[in-house]
């Protein structure tokens, strides 16, 4: 480590560049959330009246709010339809559709969310003046959506596990007499779950920030917070935006600090 600082300057302020561009403007949306100005990019002063506003702004709450609740629902789908169509990718190469499965899967990765967003709207519609169902739009349209293109990433993740996974320990849990959901739960799950808990908070964080596809699928009643946002850049950005992303990123770094800890004594006590 040493010899990278020493000898390589040019890398190190190239890594150093990187950093301050991700996350400069992180920290300039966290001091600015204490700015007693009501612009953005105008300091008057420290101030904390911002938070004060936000906890009595119902309809941004509200949509924080939503966005989580959507976000979980969302993650916890797809973690276990990715899941199901990882296993037929990898453990069922042979079967009749496995090509077809794979291209079905990887389309929401390439495809452009607006194509998404608008043939999802045409499918909701469409299954509404058939069936009578969904009934209008709203958050379980929303859900729907985002579990269609998010399945797609945690697929890919669980993909990658499964195939580098040692079936060996499997082959030895059935030679000793168990069945194969016995198998699946006791053996194969615990040995992916890093690859699932990937799935979960990438699901999450896909959800929590669509803005094109929910636009499309949403109705007057579910309005996202993404969708609160933009709607308000347009009318100019007000210092609450800021406060509630502050407090997104202290929750995020807390729970990142934590696992963190976790991590290094459970690495620890396994040395």
């Amino acid at each position: 480590m040493r010899q990278f600082f020493t000898r390589s300057p040019l890398l190190v302020m190239m890594l150093l560049a990187g950093y301050a561009f991700l996350y400069l403007p992180i920290v300039s949306l966290i001091v600015y959330s204490f700015n007693e100005s009501r612009l953005v990019t105008v300091w008057g002063g420290f101030s904390t009246k911002w938070y004060g506003e936000l906890m009595s702004n119902g309809p941004l709450l509200d949509a924080a709010a939503l966005s989580l609740k959507i976000a979980a629902l969302n993650a916890t789908l797809a973690v276990v339809l990715g899941t199901l169509a990882a296993l037929a990718l990898v453990r069922f190469r042979k079967a009749r559709g496995h090509k077809s499965l794979g291209v079905m899967v990887a389309a929401p990765l390439v495809m452009p969310e607006i194509i998404i967003g608008l043939s999802l709207l045409l499918l909701f519609v469409a299954l509404e003046n058939l069936t009578g169902w969904p009934e209008g739009r709203g958050q379980t349209t929303i859900l729907i959506a985002h579990a269609t293109f998010s399945m797609a990433y945690v697929t890919v993740i669980v993909q990658s596990r499964l195939a580098h996974m040692d079936t060996s320990i499997e082959e030895a849990a059935m030679d000793l007499g168990a069945r194969p959901l016995r198998v699946f739960f006791t053996v194969t799950l615990p040995m992916i779950a890093p690859a699932l808990m990937a799935g979960w908070l990438l699901a999450f964080t896909l959800s929590m920030d669509d803005l094109v596809i929910a636009s499309f699928v949403s109705g007057p009643g579910a309005t996202t917070l993404p969708m609160v946002v933009y709607s308000s850049v347009r009318l100019g950005v007000s210092p609450q935006i800021n406060a509630l992303a502050t407090i997104f990123i202290a929750v995020v770094s807390l729970a990142v600090l934590i696992a963190s800890v976790i991590l290094y004594r459970q690495e620890k006590a396994r040395q």
